[in-house]
Order: structure tokens, then sequence, then C-alpha cells
């Protein structure tokens, strides 16, 4: 059997849980709780997950200027992995309760350091649950592994470049965010509104189903290509408010077939603290909304 690479659902994960070659990630995040992930990860989780901790596991200190969640140097990211007994030869799951919102960011990190066996489970803790599998509770620990990484640099793009070319054919910029958040009617984390000019919108929400699970590959093909228009996606880049949902982009346009896009780390709350760079409001060039 292949690894899987994208997404994978409750009853392909079930048979191969307590497996050594198979680590679990529990990354139930709340942005204005962070306490709330690790209470309710101790309460009930799938068996054998390990809790990922976005902001102490996956992000790095913030200095103002980086952005809300910047992401660890690859070293330390390692080291995570390595202390959460990963290896080169581990597939790794990924869920939370909230569509893969921030599963993603932990798939994307995976992929990011050169680790292709990394997937995030379709409908999430809910869609585990709904098939009537077990939780179980308490902390879980696996022994430590050597994660080596292999870093792919082209997955990743810095504010520099983006202001280089924005505006541009050169760089077609996705924007995660809720529709009024693009649009700058709204704002309720970061000091400024608005967009990245030249930025298309595509509310990572809009990749799942009313069930909470991925739409089918050639649907979210389909809308990724409009998105795209005559860019590859290797001209793409996705962004956020912090580097997190942007990776939920991602993962839909890896598993429609659209790979080679990169992230955004810093996002919005990166570039918007520099009262330097161009900010727009307003609906999306040629008035898509």
């Amino acid at each position: 059997m292949g690894s899987f690479a994208t997404l994978i659902t409750p009853e392909s994960l079930r048979g191969h849980v307590g497996r050594p070659g198979w680590a679990i990630l529990d990354c139930r995040f709340d942005l204005l709780r962070p306490a709330w992930g690790p209470a309710v990860y101790l309460e009930g989780h799938i068996p054998g997950a390990i809790y990922a901790h976005l902001e102490k596991d996956l992000s790095a200190p913030q200095s103002g200027t980086n952005g809300r969640h910047p992401l660890p140097p690859d070293l330390i990211l390692a080291a995570v992995f390595s202390r959460w007994g990963i290896d080169r030869q581990t597939q790794v799951v990924a869920y939370d309760d909230n569509g893969g919102a921030y599963a993603a960011r932990a798939w994307w990190c995976l992929r990011y350091l050169g680790h292709g066996a990394a997937a995030v489970l379709d409908g999430g803790l809910p869609a585990w649950t709904d098939a009537g599998l077990p939780l179980r509770g308490g902390e879980e620990t696996r022994p430590p592994a050597d994660f080596l990484t292999a870093p792919r640099p082209g997955l990743r793009i810095e504010a520099a470049e983006v202001a280089e070319k924005v505006g541009t054919s050169r760089l077609r910029l996705i924007d995660a965010r809720a529709p009024e958040r693009y649009r700058g009617d709204e704002e309720p984390i970061d000091p400024v509104a608005g967009h990245i000019p030249g930025a298309v919108n595509r509310p990572w929400q809009s990749n799942l189903d009313a069930r909470g699970r991925f739409r089918p590959a050639a649907e979210l093909r389909q809308a990724y290509l409009a998105l795209l228009g005559d860019q590859p996606p290797e001209n793409a880049a996705v962004y956020c408010g912090s580097g997190v949902t942007a990776c939920h982009d991602l993962l839909a346009l890896t598993h429609a077939g659209l790979d080679g896009a990169r992230l955004y780390p810093g996002s919005w709350s990166e570039w918007c603290s520099n009262a330097a760079r161009p900010v727009a409001t307003g609906p999306e060039p040629g008035g898509a909304g």
C-alpha cells in the first residue's frame, strides 16, 4: 500500500491505529482560547494521538513584524517531529475538529521539510466519531525518532518577493480568509483591514462540503484553475491571516493535482505590520466580490 499524501478517511485510518509506523497528531485549537485544545485532547482523542500545539509546537515567537504564527526554523521544527516519534518512514495523519483548518498547518510543515507521507483526516474528529470509532483520554507518548529534514524552499515565499512581484503577472496571490476580511469590511484580529493588491479570494471553508469533508478533487481542480487563470500553480502563493488556514487551500490544491503553489507564512499579519506595503480594499479585481 502506498502512503497517504493529502487526505485519509476514518475507514482507512482505523486499521492502522496503534501501528508503530503510523503517527497521529491531534491539532485541535482555538485562537481565542489557546488552553482549550490541550484540555479537550486530554478528555478524548483518537487512540495513540499526540497533541500538536499550534503556537507552542508549530509556530515560532512573534517579533511584532513577522506575523502572528511565524514558522519555526527548520531544525527546531524537525526536533518537534523527532520528539513525536516521526522519522522518514512514518505515515503521519493530522486531524482537528474544524474541517482541517489547523491540521493542514501540520501537513504543510511536514511536507515543507520533505516528508511526503503526511495526510489530513477528512472530516476530522467529527467524521471519526460519526463512524462510531473510539476515543481515548489522557496524554499519549511515542518513542522519539530521528526526523531528517530535506527542506523544500520552493514551497514558501517571503514578504520581499511578494512585494517585488505584487501586481505583476509573475505572481498569482490567493487570500484564504473570509470575504469580509478580504474586502476590508471588518478585521477582528489584525490592526489593518484589507488585502494584498491583486489577490483573489478563496476562503478556506469553500474547500469543504456541508458535512465538513473536502469537496471532490475534480470540483476543487475546476475552482482553482479558474482562480489561477493562465498561471501555473508554481506561480501562485496563498496567504491568510497568519499562515495557518492558507495551508488548507494548499492542501486542496495538492489534492486537486495542482501541486507547487507556495505559502506566504507571514501572511496578512506580517504584511500589514509595515505601513510602506500597499493595501487594497473592496471586491476582487473585476468585481467578483
